[in-house]
């Protein structure tokens, strides 16, 4: 593991792109394209990370659950049939930590608790009742961070899933992750640290996709949907998760500076307004199945994420505006299927 070790994903979609052969097209674009995501002059940070995650143990074997509130992973034993001592959990703690801040978990790996900045599993838990059966599908994961939610898909049966993020903090809080986790009986789970730009134009090799938490940051929200339905196969089932206001088909929020502290947030769209996004773009069956005000239990500072907060960025006199004025962050859950 001295480089990260792609193969798996090359092997993966040469494989499906006997069915799927726009993955062959993005096959040939992906070392250029992965050499330039983790180039060490633009990322140089990147090197320590790295260095941190072959520093932790070899497992080959764990006892690991994918389907708990926490990814968890415990009870692990080395190439040589030794567990891990209590010194090498320390260990693992220690590393762990240099990989800091973790936003999207929670996390339990040999010994350590990761506490992340967001309670993934409660969006997680509003999602699964509505989703389609994930069994035997191939799933790609917009946006995905360090990989919680991939790694909840594959617990729920997918057949792969892949998640990509162009942070390269998350990918190697992923490699982490995925080292812990051990080699035996792992279902194929990979990350690519590549935003959405990287897959070629009419891809249509997914049949579960999901993009949470992103949209709000696209300057073209149109464009990004058109994008998100490209990579989908036909009849394939889009989770979109997104910030929204109150309000009719023409309600859309374009905050004039920063929104909840976040320069980066563009258009806020009614649900009304993205269900009529979504059918003008030509998705089918567009429905909301869940609208939740973010609590500060679900997105709040821990040990592991140790800078400010929704709490921090909320009005002090009144929790339901931000301390902008803006209504405080109200998240919805939209399914569409892409017509046959």
């Amino acid at each position: 593991m001295k480089q990260p070790d792609f193969s798996d994903v090359y092997q993966l979609m040469a494989h499906y792109g006997r069915e799927h052969p726009q993955l062959h097209t993005w096959l040939a674009l992906l070392p250029g394209q992965l050499a330039e995501a983790l180039d060490r002059q633009r990322h140089p940070e990147f090197h320590g990370w790295w260095q941190r995650i072959r520093q932790l143990p070899e497992i080959e074997s764990a006892d690991f659950n994918l389907q708990t509130a926490a990814i968890t992973a415990d009870q692990g034993i080395q190439p040589d049939g030794q567990p891990l001592s209590a010194n090498q959990k320390k260990q693992v703690t220690g590393l762990l930590r240099n990989l800091m801040p973790w936003r999207k978990g929670p996390f339990d790996l040999q010994g350590t608790y990761i506490d992340t900045e967001w309670r993934s599993d409660y969006k997680w838990d509003r999602l699964l009742p509505h989703l389609g059966p994930l069994r035997g599908r191939r799933v790609l994961d917009v946006g995905g961070g360090s990989g919680y939610h991939a790694w909840r898909i594959a617990g729920e049966g997918a057949e792969w899933t892949l998640c990509i993020d162009p942070s390269p903090r998350f990918f190697a809080q992923f490699a982490a992750v995925k080292k812990l986790l051990g080699r035996e009986g792992l279902p194929q789970v990979q990350h690519l640290p590549l935003g959405i730009e990287a897959l070629p134009a009419d891809l249509e090799a997914f049949d579960t996709l999901l993009s949470m938490g992103v949209l709000y940051h696209r300057r073209s929200p149109l464009d990004h949907l058109a994008e998100l339905k490209s990579a989908l196969r036909p009849g394939g089932e889009l989770v979109l998760e997104t910030l929204v206001v109150d309000g009719d088909e023409q309600t859309c929020l374009l905050p004039r500076g920063r929104y909840a502290a976040m320069g980066n947030v563009w258009f806020l769209p009614s649900v009304a307004c993205l269900t009529l996004w979504l059918e003008r773009l030509g998705f089918a069956e567009v429905r909301c199945v869940d609208i939740n005000q973010t609590s500060t239990a679900e997105q709040r500072s821990t040990d592991w994420m140790t800078f400010q907060s929704l709490s921090d960025f909320l009005d002090p006199q009144d929790p339901n505006l931000t301390r902008e004025g803006y209504p405080a962050p109200k998240r919805a859950i939209l399914l569409a299927r892409k017509p046959e």
